[in-house]
């Protein structure tokens, strides 16, 4: 039984008419409340998918396991931005659990996975959070991030460092209490944090940087899909909500006044919506060599480090819509 709360984030709740007296197709989208939610919102409150004849019913979870129950359970039919390692290790055991159509790379310029520390520490490199207390952005592929990451300058968990999940609502306050040290945190809490003067940041992109090996590679660590189940029953509709989605990144890429959607939907102050970095939305159906090459290795580390438990083939859960 997956927990839902109340959801103020512009869900479609009434049907309405579409040419020839045709209702709009209701689609039951799980979301998880970071940056990397901006195409749907933007697809949402620009019309786009009223445009398409679809009406998303949209309810928030707090962490990918949740939204991973959700698309087995049949509560959810499409995600908006699933952790990949997540999505990968769920098909690993029942294939076809999550089909991505499109995905957000993040690296040192597309930020969004990042380790920030308290606004005086003196740390200026991340081999200088030895004996540092941290806390993580939830679920196993995050925690696992952060860990491969600190792994690869130096640092072992339980000798050098201790990790804990919270919540991302808790991140600010749990470092302004001073009860951590330090954080592998998301957008845009790490750019709200910064502005509240209670971290700053230590170094963005680290998973291209550390795990990929290359300051330039897009990791792919998240994106929006569909259930097998429903990509597979509701062919057109999945295809109609995936062509909003490709309008919503146009409109990003080409209008910045998109950005007002994190203000009135993720709580971002103005000022810090206008500028905050945003991660490379792409369509799977843009992807290039480079991309795919890119997403195997993210994911083959993912099995190595245990939270994808077998190999898989990428192109298994990629669909270019």
């Amino acid at each position: 039984m997956v927990t839902r709360r109340p959801l103020l984030l512009g869900t479609l709740a009434a049907p309405f008419v579409i040419g020839e007296a045709r209702a709009a197709d209701t689609v039951k989208v799980a979301i998880f409340e970071a940056a990397s939610t901006l195409p749907y919102f933007v697809a949402l409150t620009r019309g786009f998918f009223t445009e398409a004849g679809i009406a998303p019913q949209g309810f928030a979870l707090a962490t990918h396991p949740l939204i991973v129950q959700a698309l087995v359970a049949g509560d959810a039919e499409a995600c908006t931005n699933l952790v990949t390692l997540e999505g990968a290790n769920i098909n690993v055991r029942r294939p076809n659990t999550v089909l991505y159509f499109t995905m957000n790379g993040q690296n040192a310029r597309h930020q969004m996975e990042q380790f920030v520390v308290r606004s005086n520490s003196t740390a200026t490199r991340l081999a200088d959070l030895r004996g540092a207390r941290i806390l993580s952005a939830p679920g196993p592929a995050n925690m696992a991030a952060a860990r491969g990451v600190l792994a690869a300058v130096g640092l072992q968990e339980g000798r050098d460092y201790t990790l804990v999940e919270q919540p991302m609502g808790m991140h600010i306050g749990a470092m302004q209490s001073g009860q951590f040290d330090a954080a592998y945190t998301l957008e845009p809490v790490a750019t709200i944090g910064e502005r509240a003067g209670a971290m700053k940041r230590l170094e963005a992109g680290v998973i291209a940087t550390y795990l990929l090996g290359r300051r330039d590679a897009q990791a792919y660590a998240g994106g929006a899909g569909f259930s097998g189940r429903f990509l597979e029953g509701r062919r057109d509709v999945a295809n109609r909500f995936a062509q909003a989605w490709a309008r919503a990144i146009e409109a990003i890429r080409t209008d910045p006044t998109t950005r007002q959607v994190l203000t009135s939907n993720l709580n971002t102050p103005a000022d810090l919506a206008a500028v905050m970095p945003l991660q490379a939305f792409t369509m799977i159906r843009d992807f290039t060599a480079q991309d795919r090459a890119d997403l195997q290795k993210f994911v083959d580390i993912g099995v190595q480090m245990g939270v994808v438990r077998g190999a898989i083939d990428v192109g298994t859960f990629i669909r270019p819509l």
